[in-house]
Order: C-alpha cells, then structure tokens, then sequence
C-alpha cells in the first residue's frame, strides 16, 4: 500500500512537472509567432478564390523590403521554436511517467475516469502534433495554439476533476476497458489537433479575406498574417480528422459489442452513446462536405468546429451533466 500512495503521488508531481514544460514551449512557440516572418498571402488567395471568394492570386500583395534593402532574418524566432519543441518532448516524456506511474499506483490501465481520461486525451494530442510536426515543420509557430487548450485541460484535470486512485467501478473492470476506451481516447487527442488547426484555418481565411476586399480587420482575426497559408491548415485539419474518423467509427463499434456484453445490448441510447454516434455523424459530414464542390474550405471547416464542440459536449455534459449509464466521471 506505501508503494501505491508513493506512486499515486509521484504522478500527481509529474502533472505539475508536464504543465510546466507544456507552458514553456507555449511561451517558446508563441514567441516564434510573434516575431517570426509573415506568411505569404498568394496561397491564401489561391483558397479563396477556390472557395468563391473571388480573389486571385495577383490579388495579394507582396510587401516589398523597407528602402529597398533586404535584411536578415533574426535567429531569435526560429530558436525560440526550437527550444519549444524541445521543451514539448520534455514534456510528453513526463507525460508518459505521469500515467505510468498513475497505472502502477491503481494496479489498472490509467483511464478508468474522468480525470485520467482527460490527462491521457491529452497526452495522445501531443504526440499527434509531434508526429504532424515532423511532417509539416512550417506549421511549428501555431504550437502556441496547440498547446493553450492542452495546458487549460490539464489544468482543469489536476484541479476540479482531480481524483484520488480508487479501484474501478464494477461495469468498467473488462479487458474492453484496454480496447473501447483507449480507442475512442486516440480518437479524441487526434481530433483536439484537427479541432486547433480548423480553428487557425478560419481565422486565416476570414482575415485574407477581409484584408483582400479592404475591409477593417479585428481580433481574432488580427492573428491570421502571421499563421500559415490557409491551403495548408486546411490540409492538415483534413488529414488529421481523416486519420482520426476510422477509430472513432472503431470505438463506437467496439462499446457496442461490450454494452451487448455488460446490459445485453447493443443500442440503447444511453446519453454517452447518442453523443458518441452525433460526434460521427458530424465528422462524416466533415469528410464528406471537404469532398463536395462549394461546401470546400470555411464551410467544411465550421463543421468541424462543430465536430469539436460535440466531442466536448460528450466528454463534459455526459460525465457532469446528463445521467446515464456511461456517467462515470468519479468526482465526489
């Protein structure tokens, strides 16, 4: 028992540790935004005029070098990116020893509540932005976006969803605790960074948008010259939900089968399973709307957005608010 409550602590100082570490590549990143180049807007443009924006690529303006002269780039910025990933996979390594370590304290797969499953969601998002980054190093300044949700929702676990090591309540102890659940956890870390890149995807277009036509431009939207082209977040909000949709679509396939297992049914329509089912719905009109001439671009995009705010209503309504038989939050 020593050896649990040691551990049980151990992990709860590691969650300090990697919210630490997330909020300095946060600041890291944020820095190599801030003072980092401006991205092109001709990609932009390409977009919009994709999308029936009617602008075109002679459209955007090329702003040219102060007094004619052309001046080197401070290393500032891109060392600040540097740092930030660096500190990112600090990070996710503490991470990993924060669940390790919280699995050996509960003798059990460490996301048997709502507290576990938020630290783990989270922990799925980072290697997803990691693995994103490594394919896409030109999106490495929106990190600072990335990781503002990441430090918020870890924040909120380690406080008010915070709870002590417990053994698992009865209908949770199945070996589909290994299966059902940590499938929909991937799913639900992949689409935080498709959520993220949505997000800047939109403030993007609106803001080249706007700026195209000579309007007025206000916050958000301020954000959008120093983010990537839009083409790009587009892109990658796509393959990111794209690769998510197939374990989610698992996911819900797998709780079927245990729910046919623990209630002797498949369906019911419990809250956690009708949430479930509308979060695929939304994200299959995603998938599909991006496929679809005219629904391209911002529209598609809002609907992932959606896509989003369903997930969270799965994750938050569902466990806090709404009872039912998947209401297994833990909080006292």
């Amino acid at each position: 028992m020593p050896t649990e409550t040691a551990m049980a602590s151990l992990s709860d100082n590691l969650l300090v540790a990697t919210i630490l570490f997330y909020a300095g590549a946060m600041l890291a990143y944020g820095v190599e935004y801030a003072f980092g180049a401006r991205a092109s807007r001709k990609s932009s443009a390409k977009v919009l005029a994709t999308v029936g924006g009617g602008a075109t690529v002679a459209d955007a303006p090329v702003s040219p070098p102060v007094g004619g002269a052309v001046t080197e780039p401070s290393p500032l910025p891109r060392i600040a990116g540097q740092i930030g990933v660096v500190l990112n996979i600090v990070g996710v390594a503490t991470h990993v020893a924060t669940l390790i370590t919280r699995a050996i304290a509960a003798g059990r797969v460490p996301w048997g509540n709502m507290y576990e499953y938020a630290i783990t969601v989270c922990f799925v998002a980072m290697v997803a932005w990691l693995v994103v980054l490594t394919r896409q190093r030109s999106i490495r300044h929106i990190g600072a976006f990335v990781m503002l949700p990441i430090v918020l929702l870890l924040g909120l676990a380690g406080t008010v969803l915070y709870t002590p090591v417990v053994p698992l309540v009865p209908a949770l102890n199945s070996y589909w605790l290994w299966i059902h659940v940590s499938a929909a956890t991937l799913a639900s870390g992949i689409y935080m960074v498709g959520f993220v890149a949505s997000a800047m995807y939109l403030i993007r277009y609106y803001h080249d948008k706007r700026f195209l036509a000579g309007r007025a431009v206000s916050f958000p939207l301020t954000l959008g010259p120093r983010l990537p082209a839009a083409e790009v977040l587009e892109r990658t909000t796509f393959r990111v939900i794209a690769f998510a949709f197939p374990i989610w679509t698992f996911a819900i396939m797998a709780g079927a089968i245990w729910a046919e297992a623990a209630w002797s049914r498949y369906w019911g329509w419990d809250p956690k399973e009708t949430w479930s089912f509308i979060a695929w719905v939304v994200y299959a009109a995603y998938l599909h709307a991006r496929s679809t001439t005219g629904w391209k671009g911002p529209k598609a995009a809002w609907i992932a957005m959606v896509g989003w705010g369903v997930m969270m209503m799965n994750l938050f309504g569902v466990n806090l608010v709404i009872s039912g038989l998947h209401s297994y939050a833990g909080l006292q």
